[in-house]
């Protein structure tokens, strides 16, 4: 494999509050709100057991099923250093980095927190992997990538996505969707999904849970309601299996298949990191071709 490029700077999520008098990041918030939604959205048929070794990866297991979950695949140290990336970026103690993104709390609320209850409020971080060694060195690990490489059919890897998830105590909900149809790639190009556990992802805390085999129905319509998502009445009644993972645990996805998180009711909060790999020479093209095959409103469709 030849050496690793890397996409970054998704700005997505821009919108800035100068943080006076302190040495924090300009606040971004989320608005995507909190909702009530039917609990058997997320009433798992039944709980994946992950692989111990890296060995037991299965490239036609991940084909069929369109995910493989492994455990103990970061060492102890890696996820302490993990964390510890995620909070210096977190509390400001990197110049420059301002990709934090806050749910629960409107800025003046988060403006008299201290740093340790800030971090508990924070939801997601962008683009962090040209500030962070210690994350660069995760999404560059060279048995993560061997694997990307494989479920990518042997084509070159390039990271073009890298996000941390930390769903905090009482943290909302993200509805089922495909991650592809945030994407401008080609149709016919593979994207390999890695989710990376910092803490226990459980049953309670809101762990992954995934539609088997949803892959092979291709860009799914979705729909702005709780967020932009699979219609509610498109998944119930589907087969769902959970996928809990300890610290250290990740699991591969296909960029195709259907998935989503429950809140995290617990005051626990859950952690993780995410990358998005695709093939160097994939093909990209634009919003409007994406949204032809994912866009909803307009579409002969309804929710």
């Amino acid at each position: 494999m030849h050496g690793l490029l890397i996409f970054s700077g998704n700005n997505v999520y821009n919108l800035k509050n100068q943080c006076k008098g302190k040495n924090m990041p300009a606040i971004q918030m989320d608005h995507n709100q909190a909702q009530d939604y039917d609990a058997s959205l997320y009433r798992a048929d039944s709980v994946a057991t992950p692989a111990c070794q890296w060995e037991e990866l299965s490239v036609e297991l991940f084909e069929r099923t369109g995910y493989l979950a492994l455990a103990n695949a970061l060492s102890s140290q890696q996820v302490h250093d993990a964390r510890e990336g995620l909070s210096a970026l977190i509390r400001g103690q990197v110049p420059d980095y301002d990709q934090v993104q806050f749910e629960g709390l409107t800025s003046t609320e988060i403006d008299v927190l201290t740093p340790d209850q800030r971090e508990l409020h924070v939801r997601r971080l962008i683009a962090f992997c040209k500030f962070e060694k210690r994350l660069d060195a995760i999404m560059r690990d060279p048995k993560l990538l061997a694997m990307v490489t494989k479920l990518l059919g042997d084509r070159e890897p390039i990271c073009f996505q890298e996000m941390a998830l930390l769903k905090p105590p009482k943290g909302r909900e993200k509805p089922w969707h495909q991650d592809n149809a945030y994407f401008n790639l080609d149709s016919s190009e593979p994207v390999v999904g890695v989710w990376i556990a910092l803490d226990d992802a459980t049953l309670e805390n809101g762990c992954m849970h995934v539609q088997p085999g949803s892959h092979h129905h291709g860009p799914h319509i979705h729909f702005k309601r709780r967020d932009w998502q699979i219609c509610d009445t498109d998944i119930l009644g589907n087969a769902i299996t959970a996928v809990p993972l300890d610290a250290g645990g990740l699991m591969f996805f296909n960029g195709l298949l259907y998935h989503g998180t429950p809140h995290n009711p617990t005051r626990q909060r859950r952690r993780a990191l995410q990358f998005h790999y695709c093939p160097k020479d994939a093909k990209w093209t634009n919003e409007e071709a994406r949204l032809a095959l994912f866009g909803s409103e307009g579409k002969d469709v309804s929710c």
